[in-house]
């Protein structure tokens, strides 16, 4: 969902990119008067994700808000098992779990209420986890906000507008709306759809032709939504009105209309209005209005995700329609891609053209999400009643004849970072090291990992690997450790048979979970990441 932050627009000043030596940083960064190795502008989920990643790599960062606080109201709700893979990374998932809504379908009806589609999601994906959670986005934002207040090298600033950007070869100079100023070797902008550090930069979007005006309403329930027989996930394609039907967390459900015009924003927001659109599924005894909003669903891509020492993620980079579920997703893989290469470079293992990487690799899987999403978007929102009916005589058939839908299948990444092999998302299931049990991130931990079956290791240089900071692992029958370089039991086969479906001995897996280098040689795939990890290799 497109966010409604709506910064101040600047006088475009773009800059040429450069790549410079760990040594002019460090000299530059030091003789600032106040200064951060990373500021990032806002402090939504992306913001406070990115932040949280580089604080807990040990960098130091600022994060600076328009907003006195946080934001505290719904916005995006769904998120994908990747997406739980990375807060479980984070050490969040305790915390986050009895918040969440675990999704095991998604319906489509027409306007009579005949069934389209059911999509079934499983209850254990590739990424260890479901395959979709509905969320109300406070509860993240708190989460994630108590994770970055606990870091002492991550600066929250609340109530500090930027209101001026320059950067040169060496830094980048932030001024704010308190007068201050602020240096940082780099600046990361995820700050809306509005983004003042975009359109500072000059950088203009494609508009990728999606632009429906949509009326969202949430609702806190005083009753569960089952007990109120409220669908969970539920797409009505009425030609008279298009409408969206989700619960979005632990009693919280979620309306959407689509409106005639958004000239209807301003009256469709009364709650007079909104009562007598949810008045078939709620009453006014069931539950009570937490927000009403007003979007335009649009899908827009940035022409430059990077000028110099300036990035842009999330909805600063793209937005999209909301209908697959990816937006607040494809804003988290943003950061998960920009922390483990800004920490490459920032720690003098990598040039500072990796960072170039992170469009190539991020902006063809971004398109394709769009694509798809405003594809379902256009089938759903049909106002033509002949078309509406010819695409339900379709659809209808098509699920007649297969026993389960086709399951949507997000694409792999472009290219970048990558060894032979590389720019698939990993896989993650159950292991055990004899002393425990459990998903592959929790018993081994994160970072860059070796995944390699049994027999393999000994050809390994597993001491040189420990000391770049791989964890090795190998899979077998039987556990011999959690050391670097164990074997831990597959009780079910979850990475064994991946590596074999890959015809691979070894996969080399980067902080982000995707796949770095693959390849039947254990060894050259180690090399690979020897490589990588090596400076001035």
């Amino acid at each position: 969902m497109p966010n409604d932050r709506h910064p101040e627009n600047r006088t475009p000043s773009p800059t040429e990119v450069t790549a410079f030596t760990e040594a002019a940083e460090v000299t530059a960064f030091t003789e600032a008067a106040e200064a951060a190795e990373i500021a990032v502008v806002g402090c939504g989920p992306v913001g406070m994700t990115l932040a949280a990643l580089l604080g807990k790599a040990g960098h130091s960062v600022v994060v600076l808000e328009r907003y006195p606080g946080l934001y505290g109201l719904p916005r995006a709700a769904s998120f994908d098992g990747e997406i739980m893979r990375a807060l479980q990374g984070l050490g969040l998932v305790d915390e986050l779990a009895p918040t969440l809504r675990t999704q095991d379908a998604y319906e489509w009806r027409n306007g009579a209420g005949d069934l389209l589609i059911r999509q079934v999601f499983r209850n254990v994906g590739a990424s260890g986890w479901a395959d979709l959670y509905q969320f109300h986005q406070p509860d993240l934002e708190t989460a994630l906000h108590s994770l970055c207040t606990s870091l002492p090298n991550v600066d929250l600033r609340f109530g500090t507008t930027v209101t001026g950007l320059s950067q040169d070869r060496d830094q980048v100079t932030l001024n704010t709306s308190d007068g201050a100023t602020l240096a940082a070797r780099y600046v990361i902008g995820c700050d809306g759809g509005n983004s003042f550090v975009r359109n500072t930069l000059g950088v203009e979007q494609d508009d990728l032709g999606f632009s429906e005006p949509w009326l969202v309403c949430d609702f806190t329930l005083r009753r569960p939504a089952a007990d109120l027989g409220l669908p969970s996930m539920l797409q009505i394609g009425d030609p008279e009105g298009p409408t969206t039907v989700i619960t979005t967390g632990a009693e919280r459900q979620r309306f959407c209309f689509l409106l005639d015009d958004d000239d209807d924003f301003g009256r469709e927001r009364a709650a007079d209005g909104v009562w007598s659109r949810v008045g078939r599924y709620l009453s006014r005894d069931d539950a009570d209005i937490a927000r009403t909003a007003t979007y335009t669903f649009q899908s827009l891509v940035a022409r430059r995700w990077r000028d110099g020492r300036v990035l842009l993620a999330g909805d600063a980079a793209h937005q999209m329609p909301p209908f697959l579920g990816q937006g607040l997703c494809s804003g988290i893989r943003d950061a998960l891609n920009i922390a483990f290469k800004m920490d490459l470079v920032l720690r003098g293992i990598r040039g500072a053209e990796v960072l170039d990487t992170y469009q190539s690799e991020r902006e063809p899987h971004v398109r394709g999400v769009t694509a798809t999403s405003m594809e379902l978007g256009r089938q759903h929102t049909l106002r033509d009643p002949v078309l509406a009916r010819e695409r339900d005589r379709t659809l209808t058939a098509h699920r007649r004849a297969l026993r389960e839908p086709d399951r949507i299948r997000l694409p792999d990444l472009g290219p970048g970072l990558f060894a032979s092999g590389g720019g698939r998302l990993s896989v993650q299931g159950r292991v055990s090291d004899g002393r425990r049990t459990g998903l592959l991130d929790d018993i081994v931990g994160g970072g860059f990992r070796l995944l390699v079956a049994e027999q393999a290791l000994p050809r390994l240089n597993r001491a040189r690997l420990s000391d770049l900071g791989v964890t090795v692992v190998g899979f077998g029958p039987t556990p011999t450790g959690a050391a670097a370089g164990a074997v831990v039991a597959d009780p079910d086969g979850t990475h064994r048979r991946w590596l074999s479906d890959l015809g691979a001995a070894a996969a080399a897996v980067r902080p982000d979970n995707y796949v770095y280098a693959a390849g039947p040689d254990a060894d050259a795939v180690a090399n690979q990441l020897l490589a990588l990890l090596t400076p001035g290799a």
